[in-house]
C-alpha cells in the first residue's frame, strides 16, 4: 500500500522485453536506501516487487497484464518515472491510500497554466467516472491529487509548483498518457452497496437497517 507521495524521480536504465512481460531496471536512490529483493516500489503508480538490485539500480518483472494495463509499456530508456516506496504502519499518511492497482490509462486532454501552478483535465471512461468526486482523491501516474471538478467524459486537477517539480507531471502536456487509480473507499463503498441493495432498507431477519442508499439519504450522508 503506498500513500500517493511520490518520494523521488527514478530513471529508466533498460527495458528487456520477453515473450510475455518485460523486465524493467531503473536507477534510483532514495527509495534503495533501505530496499531488498521482495519489497514493493510503487513505478508511476503501479505496483511492482523488486528481483534484483544494486546500491543505484532495481529491477522489476512487469508481467503481460500489466503492460496491457499500464503505460509502463511505453516507457523509453532515458525516461524518468515516479517512484514510492510502500507505505509503513508509522508513517504519516500525506497522500491518500494506494494500492499501486492502475484502473485505467487515460489521456490528458487540457493544460491550463495559471501563474506557477497549473489546471490539468483528464479524460476518463463512464467506468471510472463514476468514482471521482469534486473535493475527492485520485492517484494520476502514482501521485495523490485532489479533484478540483468532474464532468461526464473528464476530471480536472490543480497542480501545484512542487508537484510540477518532484514528478513527471510537469513535462507531460496534451495527448500524454497516465495510469489512473481511483479510491479504494469508493470502490468498496459501492461493491457494499450493490451486495445490499439500493432500494431495501430494513433487514427482517434482524429487523435492523443495512446500509443502503436509502439508509444513507436518511442520515443525511447524500441528497
Amino acid at each position: 500500500m503506498f500513500t500517493g507521495i511520490v518520494e523521488e524521480l527514478g530513471t529508466v536504465r533498460s527495458i528487456q522485453r520477453k515473450s510475455e512481460g518485460a523486465i524493467l531496471e531503473i536507477q534510483a536512490n532514495e527509495v534503495l536506501t533501505d530496499a531488498k529483493v521482495g519489497d514493493s516500489i510503487a513505478v508511476d503508480g503501479a505496483c511492482l516487487t523488486i528481483v534484483s538490485l544494486t546500491p543505484t539500480v532495481f529491477a522489476t518483472d512487469i508481467s503481460a497484464e500489466t503492460l496491457r494495463r499500464t503505460t509502463l509499456g511505453q516507457r523509453t530508456v532515458g525516461e524518468q518515472v515516479n517512484l514510492e516506496r510502500s507505505l509503513r504502519l508509522s508513517d504519516r499518511l500525506g497522500g491518500h491510500l494506494v494500492l499501486g492497482h492502475v484502473d485505467e490509462v487515460a489521456t490528458i486532454c487540457a493544460w491550463k497554466d495559471e501563474g506557477d501552478a497549473s489546471l490539468m483535465r483528464v479524460t476518463i471512461s463512464d467506468n471510472t467516472r463514476r468514482y471521482l468526486t469534486y473535493k475527492g482523491s485520485v492517484t494520476v501516474d502514482g501521485i495523490s491529487l485532489t479533484v478540483s471538478n468532474v464532468s461526464e467524459d473528464s476530471f480536472e486537477v490543480a497542480l501545484v509548483p512542487h508537484t510540477k517539480q518532484a514528478t513527471t507531471l510537469g513535462t507531460k502536456r496534451n495527448g500524454a498518457s497516465v495510469n489512473i487509480e481511483v479510491d479504494l473507499i469508493a470502490r468498496y463503498l459501492e461493491t457494499l452497496l450493490k451486495n445490499s441493495g439500493a432500494e431495501t432498507g430494513w433487514t427482517e431477519q434482524t429487523g435492523s437497517e443495512t446500509l443502503n442508499l436509502r439508509f444513507l439519504a436518511k442520515h443525511g450522508y447524500i441528497d
